[in-house]
């Protein structure tokens, strides 16, 4: 198996790391050519309005977007989430590649003074805890038919969503020692999940 982490703008070294613990072959993308490469693909944290139109630049959202339609395995972390959402809560500034049935709203929580971290639970991963970090983070809005929210807030806050391969958090589970989530998007991709 070989992972793909989109590597424009943002967290794709962290990602790239938890991957190799877990001895996963990794590819850093940034040209279409290199997606022809990988059986799934991480979608970093970062800077969503950079990560865009870095896409658009180096012509790999028109490709993204069929790819995810042919239900290619892609894993979006807190930027990487709001990339793949088909609705941006009326921010024009971002152009996703509007595949998964998710309302983001960007920087939900506030200011970078704002982030945070805490224990949340996410049930696909078993009974103990997932610690999460948001970093001015998104939120998930709304899910339409056939997402599946997968961990909330205390407040009901959905922070964690699934679309059929499509996996979608607000925080970024690349900071913490927890392999868990890199392990569940492998098994989707692996068509274990």
């Amino acid at each position: 198996m070989r992972i793909g982490v989109l590597a424009l703008q943002g967290a794709f070294a962290e990602h790239i790391a938890v991957l190799q613990r877990l001895g996963v072959e990794t590819v850093e993308v940034r040209l279409p050519r290199q997606l022809e490469q990988i059986d799934g693909l991480i979608i970093p944290g970062g800077e969503s309005t950079s990560i865009t139109k870095l896409m658009r630049h180096y012509a790999l959202t028109a490709r993204l977007h069929e790819m995810a339609t042919a239900d290619f395995p892609m894993f979006g972390t807190c930027a990487g989430m709001i990339v793949l959402a088909k609705d941006i809560n009326r921010d024009h500034k971002v152009k996703p590649i509007g595949v998964m049935d998710i309302t983001v709203r960007r920087n939900a929580f506030g200011r970078q003074v704002d982030s945070f971290e805490v224990d949340i639970p996410i049930r696909a991963l078993g009974a103990a805890k997932f610690h999460a970090v948001f970093i001015r983070a998104p939120l998930i809005e709304a899910v339409g038919k056939g997402v599946v929210a997968l961990a909330k807030l205390p407040d009901s806050t959905i922070v964690a969503a699934r679309q059929r391969k499509l996996l979608a958090t607000s925080f970024h589970p690349e900071l913490t020692e927890d392999t868990r989530l890199h392990r569940y998007f492998l098994d989707i991709v692996d068509g274990q999940k």
